[in-house]
């Protein structure tokens, strides 16, 4: 029989453990933006399924990140919609992408603020895989798209970004 006489305490034991499950507080200065960015100038979009939530294109996304650091948000994280697609993503790496104006973009109206990127090629392949689909089996190889992944990193660190966020599923 459980003894209810008896309160066991011990996430309350020390400071460093209370201070581990004490209540959350969520603060302006926590939070980071997604932004969608699509190719073109003065282009916004509205998402449907994300209410309140646009693509945008590279001048649009540092007007509102100009906006937002004004508010007190620190940082935008930038997800890429090229419009042209191929087998390998391509898009992700290139120079003149849409993630590395709107990298440049933002970095030249708001200095300050943090830019994040996310690091994947679903959005930029042609058939919507994280990765390098070999052509019989349609499987995605790995070492292959690493490399790739290696490149996108790489040309938003060239770009500006203060952060890579890898959400590909290799």
């Amino acid at each position: 029989m459980l003894d209810l006489t008896r309160r066991m305490r011990r996430l309350r034991r020390t400071e460093s453990l209370r201070r581990l499950v004490r209540e959350t507080h969520l603060r302006r200065e926590d939070l980071i933006w997604p932004m969608f960015i699509v190719e073109g100038e003065g282009v916004r979009q509205d998402i449907a399924s994300l209410r309140g939530q646009s693509r945008v294109s590279a001048d649009i996304a540092a007007e509102d990140a100009a906006r937002a650091f004004d508010d007190g948000v620190p940082a935008v994280i930038l997800f890429g919609i090229p419009e042209h697609k191929d087998a390998i993503g391509s898009e992700a790496w290139a120079e003149d992408g849409t993630v590395q104006r709107a990298i440049a973009s933002i970095k030249r109206r708001v200095r300050d603020m943090v830019v994040i990127t996310d690091v994947c090629l679903c959005e930029y392949t042609d058939h919507g895989h994280c990765g390098v689909l070999e052509p019989t089996s349609l499987e995605v190889q790995n070492d292959p798209t690493l490399e790739l992944l290696a490149r996108e990193a790489l040309s938003h660190a060239e770009a500006g970004a203060d952060m890579v966020a890898p959400s590909d599923m290799m």
